[in-house]
Order: structure tokens, then sequence, then C-alpha cells
């Protein structure tokens, strides 16, 4: 390495001696504010600047986002669709084996659902069973019981009175393994000794429909239900004071919370008969399901979460019944209240019947099942 003199080393000649400073006379680095490097071609001819209105950022591809936003959505849907199924599948209690029914007459045309309301107490507080008036009977009893027929010339929901005087069959009960004797009672009393399996058996044997799938609620879940979806609106054709169901209702278009809504579905004394409350009940449960079975409810997680925790682990139904036929039967109830289909009573007879019982008119229920068996058009009336 060069020395200078007195031992002191020479400075290397670094960048700016070689290409030249930047600092001095004649540098051109290429790079000068508002200029293109390599010459003087910038915007307004080097003068520094875009050109007036010019817009530096780059331009947005609509399309392509509008593209990526709906395949999202969709994804989106997709997956909270199948979440949604997959929750609704693990809270139904699918309990009752239709397998256990003897003797069942041939399927006829059409889809059969039994749908029964129950005076189950169960998973109700003493707190509950005061504020819906139910009181605190041990058992279990059918509140309701209604023929849900759902094929291409109509949809009908026929009303069995639970006071209706059939024959119960011989049966063999499905827990015990006892052989029950044929006998003559109310049509309730068959659930009360065998549960859904023999009260399935006695409406088929009295009827000679094959019933193809079944649904039960029971007090409590019912009410739930209805506080769960906001209420259900109705319109209560005169005042309604009933202290046994708690019935305190006023005439008119109103909004029914869970305990005005089964006092309703209940009201026995204020109704007249047990034919007047079992129209109420088909009028509230075709209302019930004219509000449920809607895209508010259906797409709107807020609405739809709520209303299924509150009525699934509830609905106790066969096991051959899943969420998609459930929701079937609740569309064709909501078809019925709106004018696709037919509402009745079982037929029934002046007749006087044991034990304050109602008798069935055996030709017009022969005429009314032939109807629904072969999936004709309902003319029979109740009356």
């Amino acid at each position: 390495m060069p020395h200078q003199a007195g031992g002191v080393p020479a400075q290397s000649r670094g960048y700016d001696d070689v290409y030249g400073s930047q600092n001095a006379p004649g540098y051109d680095s290429g790079y000068s504010e508002g200029r293109v490097y390599g010459g003087d071609s910038g915007w307004n001819g080097g003068q520094g600047g875009p050109p007036p209105g010019y817009d530096e950022r780059p331009q947005a591809d609509w399309g392509r986002r509008l593209k990526v936003g709906a395949v999202v959505l969709v994804l989106v849907l997709l997956v909270w669709s199948i979440g949604t199924y997959a929750y609704a599948e693990s809270k139904l209690r699918d309990e009752v084996d239709l397998g256990k029914v003897e003797d069942r007459p041939e399927a006829g045309e059409g889809t059969n659902y039994l749908i029964v309301g129950s005076d189950s107490r169960e998973g109700m507080t003493k707190e509950d069973q005061k504020r819906l008036h139910t009181g605190a009977v041990d058992g279990q009893r059918t509140d309701s019981m209604i023929i849900l027929h759902v094929g291409d010339n109509g949809n009908t929901m026929v009303s069995l009175p639970r006071d209706s005087w059939v024959t119960i069959p011989e049966f063999t009960g499905s827990d015990s393994g006892n052989r029950i004797k044929a006998s003559k009672n109310k049509l309730n009393a068959a659930y009360s000794m065998e549960g859904p399996w023999l009260l399935t058996r006695t409406v088929e044997y009295n009827t000679g429909l094959k019933i193809d799938h079944y649904a039960e609620i029971g007090f409590g879940g019912f009410a739930k239900i209805v506080d769960a979806v906001g209420g259900v609106e109705m319109d209560i054709p005169e005042d309604i004071k009933d202290r046994d169901s708690g019935a305190d209702l006023k005439k008119g278009k109103q909004t029914l919370n869970g305990a005005d809504a089964l006092a309703f579905v209940r009201n026995r004394k204020q109704a007249g008969s047990d034919l007047v409350r079992t129209q109420n009940q088909q009028k509230f449960l075709s209302a019930l399901a004219n509000q449920t079975a809607t895209p508010s409810t259906i797409l709107n997680p807020f609405r739809l979460y709520p209303t299924m925790s509150a009525g699934l682990d509830s609905l106790v139904v066969d096991s051959d019944m899943g969420v998609w036929t459930l929701g079937k039967m609740f569309w064709a109830m909501k078809g019925v209240s709106g004018g696709d289909g037919k509402q009745l009573n079982m037929p029934t007879t002046s007749t006087p019947a044991p034990m304050g019982s109602l008798q069935w008119d055996m030709p017009k229920v022969k005429q009314l099942v032939s109807q629904l068996k072969n999936d004709e058009k309902v003319t029979v009336s109740s009356q």
C-alpha cells in the first residue's frame, strides 16, 4: 500500500473520486425531483408533478371484486347451512320407533304425520308450572292430536278429539312386554297406557290410515317455541276468560306470547266443546307454522338458533324423521293456513257415547279416509 511521507498511509480512492462527487460541478445521478430516470421526459416535460386531474392510485377491478365477494358469500352460507343442519340433527329427539307398532295398515298415497301435543311437564320448574297454569300432574296424556296429510291434491289437517270413543286394540307393551287386551275407551287413554306406540296403533286401527311420521311436543316446549319466535299473531274471535287454562284474552288481533298461546289452545270451558277447542288448536298451529317457516326466521340466525334451541330438544319424533322431514311438515302446515288445503275435525255424530265422549260418524270417516288414502281432494266436512 503506498505511504505518504512520515509513514501515514495514503487515502484509498473512493466512489466519489472515481465517479465524481454528488457535489461536484456537472454531476447528474439521473434521479431528480419530478424526473424519470435517464432523461428529461418526466411529467410536464420534467418540470415535476403529474398532469392536473391524474390519479396515481391503481384503478379498482370491481368485476373481480364482485366475483370474489360472491364466492365468499356462497361459501359462508354453505358452511353456515351445514353447521346449522348438523346442530339441528343433534338436538332432535328421534325416540319413537314406529317399527314397534303392530298390525299396521298398508300405506296409501301421500304422507301422513301424527302431530301430538302432550301435557308433559318435563323440564318445567314449579315456577314454570305456576306461570303456565299447568299444575303438577303425574303421568302424561295427550292434549291434542292431529293427522296432517301431505299430498298432490292439497294438504289436510284432521283433528282427532281426545274424547273420541274408540277401540283401543290389543298391543304388546313396548317396555313391559305385557299384552294389553282390546277395550273401548277415550282416544287419549291410549297414550297414557303405552305412549306414542299404542296411540299410533289406535289411530291406525280406527282409521285405516298408516302413520308415516310422529311428532310430539309438551307444554313447556310449546311455550318456549312461541317465545323464541317473538310471539304469534292471532285474531281472537271473542273474549276468553278461563281459570283452568289461565286464558285471559280480549277479542281482536294480538300477539300471543308462550303463556297466552298455551292457554288459548288448552282453553276448553270457554270454547264450549272439545270440537271448538281442536279448531282453535289447528288455527294456532297453522299461524305458528306460517310465522316460523319464513325466510325472516330461517335466514336470520338471531331468530333461527333460539327457535331451534327452544324447540328441538323438547320435540319428540320418530326415528326416521330428520330435520328435513320436519321442515316439510311445517311447510305443509303453512300451506294449509295459506288456503292450499283443508282443516276439519274428524266427523262426529250427536249420538250419546259413554263417559261424555264423542262418537265418530263412521260413514263420513270411511269416505274421508278413502280420499286421504288415495290422495284425492277432500270433500268431506266435519258436520
